[in-house]
Formats: structure tokens, sequence, C-alpha cells
């Protein structure tokens, strides 16, 4: 059997950092970690239409900085800055902040723009979940989106679907290549994610590794 790791979680520390960046006190520790969980759950259903790519959350004595990584930074901010505000607000009740309260803790909200949506794992993932639930053949979806990824100027895709592929009785597994996938080189940019897809049939897993070149 061949031992599997996370792509994005055998490079923490060496090219990428942690997405929740802070320190708390051990009978702190849960309560920071459950309200990081409610937050990128949050996040991950309110922006699903602005193409949510990363979620990074600091953690300072008397602020908190979020930092969301979208490819439609438009639809966060809103008309003048309206969604933006109301988003701000429901985090705050989200993490009991109270104007009352005399340990305030300021809340800054910060929207990046991710110049190339067509090399993100997350957002070449859920295209093809979309096509999926809405019975595009499964074949057709894959090898368009290696060629979107590699056209964008990745050095390589690797697309794994696992489950009731094409509404099979008997599970299976099918892979796509297109290029070079270094999995083992710790220098190698790659972005992956993982995600199911609820089809008519069944489940069906979708892993996305792509693969953007060494950081030296």
């Amino acid at each position: 059997m061949g031992q599997k790791v996370n792509p994005t979680g055998f490079r923490l520390g060496k090219i990428f950092s942690w997405k929740s960046r802070w320190f708390a006190k051990p009978e702190q520790y849960s309560d920071k970690v459950l309200e990081d969980h409610k937050l990128r759950k949050y996040f991950n259903k309110k922006l699903e239409s602005a193409g949510l790519v990363q979620v990074d959350i600091e953690r300072y004595i008397s602020k908190m900085r979020i930092v969301l990584q979208v490819s439609r930074p438009g639809v966060v901010i809103g008309k003048g800055g309206s969604n933006l505000e109301d988003i701000k607000k429901e985090v705050e009740r989200l993490l009991n902040i109270s104007k009352d309260k005399k340990d305030q803790v300021k809340v800054d909200l910060k929207v990046e723009e991710v110049k190339n949506p067509d090399l993100s794992a997350r957002l070449v993932a859920e295209r093809i979940v979309t096509q999926l639930i809405g019975r595009y053949p499964h074949r057709r979806a894959v090898l368009q989106a290696l060629d979107k990824v590699m056209a964008a100027g990745a050095k390589g895709i690797k697309i794994q679907l696992s489950g009731r592929v094409g509404g099979a009785e008997i599970g299976r597994s099918e892979k796509y290549f297109k290029g070079s996938v270094p999995t083992q080189t710790l220098r190698a940019n790659i972005d992956y994610f993982e995600v199911p897809a609820k089809t008519r049939s069944g489940y069906v897993g979708i892993k996305v590794w792509i693969y953007k070149g060494e950081i030296v």
C-alpha cells in the first residue's frame, strides 16, 4: 500500500505557512480553534459565489486580522463596501464581540484578489463538482480542466476521481495527468484540494494537484 501525505501539510514550515497564525494559553486553545472553525464554515458558505480560495486568520492582543483570498473581490466588498460591513458584523456576532466589552477585539477584514483562478486547485475542483452534479460527462470535464490549467501557466496537474464515477455500480478510481507533479520534492509549489461531489448515483471524491514550479 502506498503511504500518502497531504501535499500542503507536508510542506508546512518549509515553503507554506499556517492558515491560522496565533498563540493561546492551553486553557483557551480549544475555544480559539472552535472559533476558527466556525469562521471558516461561515466564509465557505457566504462567499461561495465569490470564488473563495483561502482564509488566513491572525490574532493579536486586541486585534483579529482576517485575509480573504477570492477570485471575485467585487462580490465580497459590494456597493460602497456594504457587503464587507455586513460580513464584519456577522464575524463579530460569531465571536461574541460586543461594544460594551472592556476587552474589545477589533476585527480587520482584508480582501485579496486571486489573479489567476485557473491556478487554484480549490476553484478547479469546485468547478468539476458543479459539472458532475449537473450530469456533465466526467471525462470531458476533467480534460477541459487539464487544458485550462496548463494554458494558465502551470507546470503540471493531476486530477483523481474516486467513487461512483460516471454512475458506475461499483466504485473505482480514475487518475488524469498532464505535465509533471513532483509530490515528493519539498521545494515544489503544489496547490492541493479535495472535495466530494454528491451526484445522483452517489458520492464522487475529487482530488486536484497543481504544480506551479519550484520555490528557491
